[in-house]
C-alpha cells in the first residue's frame, strides 16, 4: 500500500510540476518575485498532496532569517522535500547546487531564475573559487545563500563528511551562518516508498559567526547540525512507530 500511494503521489507531483511550471514560466521569466511566488506555491501544493496521499505532514521549527537578512543557511540534505521546505520558509533562498540540476527541465529554469549557483563537484578548488566569484557578483541582491555542507543527500543516521564550502562562504563574505537540521529522509527516502510521519525542518537558534578559520567554522557547523538532526531522527522514528501501531 505504501508503494502504491508513493506511485500515485509521484505521478501527480511530477505531472503538476510540468504543467504548473510551464504555465507559470512567463511570470518567472519577467520577475524574480514571480519566480519565488511560483516555487512557493508549488511547494505548498506538494505539501498538501504529500499529507493527503502519503500521510506525511511537514513541520517547520525555529526562526528562519527575516526578509532582507543576508546569511548562509547550512542545511542537512536528505531528499527533495527539504529543498521545497527551505524554499517555502526562506524569504529569498538561492541554492548552491550541483551543475547537473541546472539542466533539468522546469526545475533548472526556476533554479536559474532565483540566482542558484551551479557547482561542478569534480573540479575541487576550482569549483570553490567559481562559486565564490558567482556569489560575490550577486552581493547586491538581497537573499539567503543555501548550501548543503555534505554536498549530497545523506539518509538519516548515515555518516558522511562535511565539505568546506559552507565555512568558506561564511568566512569570505563575513556573513552569519544559520544551521538547519532535518529528518525528512524518514518520510521521503532516497530510495523506497514514502512513509507516514512528520517531516521536520528546524532552523537552529545558534547563529555561527564568521570567526576563526574555515576549518574551525566547519567543525562548529557540523557539530550543531548533526546533533540536532540525530535528535529529529529519533523523534521521527518514534512517531512513525506510533503511526504504524495505530494502523495495525
Amino acid at each position: 500500500m505504501l508503494r502504491i500511494r508513493s506511485i500515485v503521489f509521484d505521478i501527480l507531483f511530477y505531472g503538476w510540476m510540468l504543467i504548473f511550471g510551464v504555465i507559470m514560466s512567463p511570470l518567472a521569466a519577467v520577475s524574480r518575485d514571480g519566480t519565488y511566488w511560483v516555487m512557493k506555491s508549488f511547494s505548498r501544493h506538494s505539501f498538501f498532496l504529500l499529507r493527503v496521499i502519503c500521510g506525511v505532514r511537514v513541520e517547520f521549527r525555529g526562526t528562519p532569517p527575516s526578509p532582507g537578512e543576508e546569511v548562509v543557511v547550512a542545511s542537512k540534505h536528505q531528499s527533495l522535500l527539504d529543498i521545497m521546505m527551505l524554499m517555502e520558509a526562506l524569504p529569498r533562498g538561492k541554492y548552491v547546487m550541483k551543475k547537473e540540476i541546472m539542466w533539468t527541465p522546469i526545475f533548472g529554469f526556476y533554479a536559474y531564475r532565483t540566482g542558484a549557483v551551479p557547482v561542478d563537484r569534480s573540479k575541487g578548488r576550482e569549483a570553490l573559487e567559481k562559486m565564490n566569484d558567482r556569489l560575490g557578483d550577486q552581493r547586491g541582491e538581497k537573499g539567503q545563500i543555501v548550501i548543503f555542507p555534505q554536498g549530497t543527500r545523506v539518509p538519516p543516521g548515515v555518516k558522511a563528511p562535511y565539505k568546506i564550502g559552507a565555512a568558506v562562504l561564511t568566512s569570505r563574505f563575513n556573513l552569519p551562518c544559520v544551521p538547519a537540521a532535518t529528518n525528512v529522509g524518514l518520510c521521503w527516502p532516497k530510495r523506497g516508498p514514502k512513509r507516514p510521519g512528520v517531516a521536520v525542518l528546524e532552523f537552529l537558534p545558534e547563529r555561527i559567526q564568521p570567526e576563526g578559520t574555515p576549518s574551525e567554522l566547519l567543525a562548529r557547523i557540523e557539530a550543531v547540525v548533526e546533533t540536532a538532526s540525530e535528535r529529529l531522527r529519533l523523534e521521527g522514528e518514534i512517531e512513525q512507530r506510533r503511526i504504524a501501531d495505530k494502523l495495525t
